[in-house]
Protein backbone atom coordinates (compact mmCIF):
# COMPACT_ATOMS: atom_id res chain seq x y z
CA UNK A 1 0.00 0.00 0.00
CA UNK A 2 1.17 3.52 -0.71
CA UNK A 3 0.21 7.15 -0.13
CA UNK A 4 0.24 10.41 -2.06
CA UNK A 5 0.23 13.57 0.05
CA UNK A 6 -0.80 16.63 -1.89
CA UNK A 7 0.26 19.94 -0.34
CA UNK A 8 -1.08 22.97 -2.23
CA UNK A 9 1.22 25.96 -1.84
CA UNK A 10 0.92 29.63 -2.64
CA UNK A 11 3.22 32.27 -1.13
CA UNK A 12 4.22 30.20 1.91
CA UNK A 13 7.83 31.34 2.28
CA UNK A 14 7.41 32.05 6.01
CA UNK A 15 6.43 28.50 6.91
CA UNK A 16 7.56 26.11 4.19
CA UNK A 17 10.98 25.26 5.66
CA UNK A 18 9.39 24.32 8.99
CA UNK A 19 6.78 22.25 7.15
CA UNK A 20 9.52 20.33 5.36
CA UNK A 21 11.33 19.74 8.65
CA UNK A 22 8.22 18.39 10.35
CA UNK A 23 7.51 16.06 7.42
CA UNK A 24 11.12 14.90 7.43
CA UNK A 25 10.92 13.90 11.10
CA UNK A 26 7.62 12.05 10.78
CA UNK A 27 6.56 8.44 10.19
CA UNK A 28 6.14 9.03 6.43
CA UNK A 29 9.60 7.77 5.53
CA UNK A 30 8.57 4.36 6.89
CA UNK A 31 6.01 3.80 4.10
CA UNK A 32 5.86 3.97 0.32
CA UNK A 33 4.91 7.60 -0.26
CA UNK A 34 5.19 10.67 -2.42
CA UNK A 35 4.70 14.28 -1.37
CA UNK A 36 3.45 16.49 -4.18
CA UNK A 37 3.89 20.20 -3.58
CA UNK A 38 1.47 21.82 -6.02
CA UNK A 39 2.49 25.42 -6.60
CA UNK A 40 -0.48 27.64 -7.42
CA UNK A 41 1.38 30.59 -8.98
CA UNK A 42 3.40 31.66 -5.93
CA UNK A 43 4.91 35.12 -6.19
CA UNK A 44 7.59 34.62 -3.55
CA UNK A 45 10.43 32.07 -3.17
CA UNK A 46 8.32 29.20 -1.79
CA UNK A 47 8.91 27.10 -4.90
CA UNK A 48 12.66 27.69 -4.80
CA UNK A 49 12.93 26.77 -1.12
CA UNK A 50 11.30 23.40 -1.78
CA UNK A 51 13.44 22.87 -4.85
CA UNK A 52 16.58 23.52 -2.78
CA UNK A 53 15.57 21.02 -0.09
CA UNK A 54 18.35 18.44 0.12
CA UNK A 55 17.05 15.73 2.47
CA UNK A 56 16.68 12.38 0.73
CA UNK A 57 14.38 10.38 3.03
CA UNK A 58 11.26 12.02 1.59
CA UNK A 59 10.00 11.40 -1.93
CA UNK A 60 9.19 14.96 -2.97
CA UNK A 61 7.75 16.15 -6.26
CA UNK A 62 7.07 19.75 -7.22
CA UNK A 63 4.33 20.42 -9.74
CA UNK A 64 3.31 23.78 -11.19
CA UNK A 65 -0.41 24.38 -11.50
CA UNK A 66 -1.57 24.72 -15.11
CA UNK A 67 -4.55 26.92 -14.28
CA UNK A 68 -4.71 29.35 -11.36
CA UNK A 69 -6.99 28.18 -8.55
CA UNK A 70 -7.15 25.60 -5.79
CA UNK A 71 -9.63 23.42 -7.68
CA UNK A 72 -7.21 23.07 -10.57
CA UNK A 73 -4.37 22.37 -8.12
CA UNK A 74 -6.29 19.47 -6.56
CA UNK A 75 -7.16 18.10 -10.01
CA UNK A 76 -3.50 18.20 -11.08
CA UNK A 77 -2.45 16.54 -7.84
CA UNK A 78 -4.89 13.67 -8.29
CA UNK A 79 -3.94 13.30 -11.96
CA UNK A 80 -0.24 13.10 -11.06
CA UNK A 81 -0.71 10.66 -8.18
CA UNK A 82 0.94 7.25 -8.56
CA UNK A 83 -0.04 5.75 -5.18
CA UNK A 84 -2.99 3.76 -3.80
CA UNK A 85 -4.32 6.43 -1.45
CA UNK A 86 -4.50 10.20 -1.64
CA UNK A 87 -4.74 12.93 0.98
CA UNK A 88 -4.70 16.72 0.92
CA UNK A 89 -2.55 18.21 3.67
CA UNK A 90 -2.29 21.92 4.42
CA UNK A 91 1.17 23.50 4.28
CA UNK A 92 0.53 25.52 7.46
CA UNK A 93 0.43 22.26 9.50
CA UNK A 94 -3.10 22.99 10.71
CA UNK A 95 -3.65 19.27 10.11
CA UNK A 96 -2.06 16.58 12.26
CA UNK A 97 0.39 14.00 10.97
CA UNK A 98 -0.77 11.71 13.78
CA UNK A 99 -4.28 11.96 12.36
CA UNK A 100 -2.91 11.21 8.90
CA UNK A 101 -1.44 7.98 10.29
CA UNK A 102 -4.89 7.07 11.64
CA UNK A 103 -6.39 7.88 8.24
CA UNK A 104 -3.87 5.72 6.41
CA UNK A 105 -4.22 2.74 8.75
CA UNK A 106 -8.04 2.95 8.70
CA UNK A 107 -8.54 3.18 4.93
CA UNK A 108 -5.94 0.48 4.33
CA UNK A 109 -7.06 -1.99 6.99
CA UNK A 110 -10.81 -1.56 6.44
CA UNK A 111 -10.73 -1.39 2.60
CA UNK A 112 -12.67 1.87 2.41
CA UNK A 113 -13.02 4.39 -0.40
CA UNK A 114 -12.47 7.29 1.99
CA UNK A 115 -12.08 8.40 5.59
CA UNK A 116 -13.60 11.71 6.65
CA UNK A 117 -12.20 13.52 9.65
CA UNK A 118 -14.41 15.72 11.79
CA UNK A 119 -13.23 18.51 14.05
CA UNK A 120 -16.61 18.63 15.76
CA UNK A 121 -17.30 15.22 17.28
CA UNK A 122 -16.26 13.54 20.50
CA UNK A 123 -12.51 13.01 20.57
CA UNK A 124 -11.67 15.93 18.28
CA UNK A 125 -9.58 18.94 19.31
CA UNK A 126 -9.69 22.43 17.74
CA UNK A 127 -7.28 25.24 18.62
CA UNK A 128 -7.44 28.91 17.51
CA UNK A 129 -10.43 28.60 15.17
CA UNK A 130 -11.64 32.15 14.34
CA UNK A 131 -15.03 32.73 15.98
CA UNK A 132 -16.81 34.23 12.96
CA UNK A 133 -15.54 31.49 10.69
CA UNK A 134 -16.58 28.84 13.24
CA UNK A 135 -20.17 30.15 13.44
CA UNK A 136 -20.54 30.21 9.66
CA UNK A 137 -18.94 26.77 9.44
CA UNK A 138 -21.43 25.19 11.81
CA UNK A 139 -24.45 26.82 10.14
CA UNK A 140 -23.32 25.76 6.65
CA UNK A 141 -22.42 22.21 7.64
CA UNK A 142 -25.74 21.63 9.40
CA UNK A 143 -27.62 22.79 6.29
CA UNK A 144 -25.58 20.38 4.18
CA UNK A 145 -26.23 17.53 6.63
CA UNK A 146 -29.96 18.13 6.33
CA UNK A 147 -29.93 18.25 2.52
CA UNK A 148 -27.86 15.09 2.15
CA UNK A 149 -29.36 13.17 5.09
CA UNK A 150 -26.00 12.28 6.60
CA UNK A 151 -24.44 12.33 10.06
CA UNK A 152 -21.20 13.82 8.77
CA UNK A 153 -20.70 17.39 10.02
CA UNK A 154 -17.40 18.74 8.67
CA UNK A 155 -17.71 18.78 4.88
CA UNK A 156 -15.69 21.96 4.34
CA UNK A 157 -12.62 20.57 6.06
CA UNK A 158 -9.93 19.89 3.44
CA UNK A 159 -8.20 17.12 5.36
CA UNK A 160 -9.55 13.72 4.33
CA UNK A 161 -8.12 10.59 2.71
CA UNK A 162 -9.38 8.80 -0.38
CA UNK A 163 -8.60 5.77 -2.49
CA UNK A 164 -6.89 7.34 -5.51
CA UNK A 165 -8.89 5.33 -8.03
CA UNK A 166 -12.11 6.50 -6.35
CA UNK A 167 -11.06 10.14 -6.61
CA UNK A 168 -10.27 9.73 -10.30
CA UNK A 169 -13.75 8.30 -10.83
CA UNK A 170 -15.15 11.64 -9.59
CA UNK A 171 -13.66 13.57 -12.53
CA UNK A 172 -14.38 16.15 -13.74
CA UNK A 173 -14.11 18.45 -10.73
CA UNK A 174 -16.27 21.53 -11.19
CA UNK A 175 -15.07 23.63 -8.22
CA UNK A 176 -12.32 26.17 -8.78
CA UNK A 177 -11.44 27.23 -5.23
CA UNK A 178 -11.85 26.05 -1.62
CA UNK A 179 -15.29 24.70 -2.57
CA UNK A 180 -13.45 21.69 -4.05
CA UNK A 181 -13.27 20.42 -0.46
CA UNK A 182 -17.07 20.37 -0.37
CA UNK A 183 -17.46 18.78 -3.79
CA UNK A 184 -15.33 15.71 -3.08
CA UNK A 185 -17.14 14.33 0.02
CA UNK A 186 -20.57 15.18 -1.39
CA UNK A 187 -19.81 13.15 -4.51
CA UNK A 188 -18.51 10.28 -2.36
CA UNK A 189 -21.77 10.22 -0.39
CA UNK A 190 -24.12 10.71 -3.36
CA UNK A 191 -22.44 7.98 -5.38
CA UNK A 192 -22.60 5.54 -2.46
CA UNK A 193 -18.88 5.02 -1.99
CA UNK A 194 -17.79 3.65 1.37
CA UNK A 195 -16.47 5.99 4.06
CA UNK A 196 -15.86 6.21 7.78
CA UNK A 197 -15.93 9.25 10.09
CA UNK A 198 -13.24 9.69 12.76
CA UNK A 199 -12.31 12.58 15.09
CA UNK A 200 -9.31 14.74 14.18
CA UNK A 201 -7.44 17.76 15.50
CA UNK A 202 -6.97 21.18 13.91
CA UNK A 203 -4.74 24.14 14.83
CA UNK A 204 -4.97 27.64 13.37
CA UNK A 205 -1.90 28.91 11.55
CA UNK A 206 0.66 31.00 13.43
CA UNK A 207 2.61 32.41 10.47
CA UNK A 208 1.71 33.58 6.98
CA UNK A 209 -1.68 34.60 5.64
CA UNK A 210 -4.68 32.34 5.19
CA UNK A 211 -5.90 32.19 1.60
CA UNK A 212 -9.48 31.57 2.74
CA UNK A 213 -11.78 34.58 2.26
CA UNK A 214 -15.37 34.04 3.41
CA UNK A 215 -16.88 36.93 1.41
CA UNK A 216 -15.21 35.90 -1.84
CA UNK A 217 -15.97 32.19 -1.51
CA UNK A 218 -19.62 32.19 -0.39
CA UNK A 219 -21.05 32.06 -3.91
CA UNK A 220 -18.58 29.31 -4.86
CA UNK A 221 -19.83 27.08 -2.03
CA UNK A 222 -23.46 27.72 -3.00
CA UNK A 223 -22.66 26.74 -6.61
CA UNK A 224 -21.02 23.49 -5.51
CA UNK A 225 -23.84 22.67 -3.11
CA UNK A 226 -26.48 23.17 -5.82
CA UNK A 227 -24.44 21.15 -8.34
CA UNK A 228 -23.93 18.21 -5.98
CA UNK A 229 -27.52 18.27 -4.72
CA UNK A 230 -28.76 18.21 -8.32
CA UNK A 231 -26.50 15.24 -9.00
CA UNK A 232 -27.91 13.50 -5.92
CA UNK A 233 -31.47 13.95 -7.21
CA UNK A 234 -30.55 12.75 -10.70
CA UNK A 235 -28.79 9.66 -9.35
CA UNK A 236 -31.82 8.83 -7.22
CA UNK A 237 -34.15 9.15 -10.23
CA UNK A 238 -31.85 7.02 -12.35
CA UNK A 239 -31.83 4.34 -9.70
CA UNK A 240 -35.63 4.34 -9.63
CA UNK A 241 -35.74 4.01 -13.42
CA UNK A 242 -33.26 1.13 -13.34
CA UNK A 243 -35.30 -0.69 -10.69
CA UNK A 244 -38.55 -0.38 -12.68
CA UNK A 245 -36.85 -1.82 -15.76
CA UNK A 246 -35.65 -4.95 -14.00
Amino acid sequence: MSLTILIPIKNETEIIENTLLVLENSWLKEIDHEIIFLDDYSEDDTFQKIKNYTKKSLNIKIVKNIKKGLGSAIHEGVKNSSKNFFTIFMSDLSDSLDDLKKYYDTIKDESLDSVFGSRFIEGSNVINYPTKKLILNRIANNIIRFLFLTNYNDFTNAFKIYKTSTLKSLFPFVSESFNIFLELPLKIISRKYSYKIIPISWTGRKKGLSKFNIKELGSNYIFTLIYCFSEKILLKKQKQIDETQK
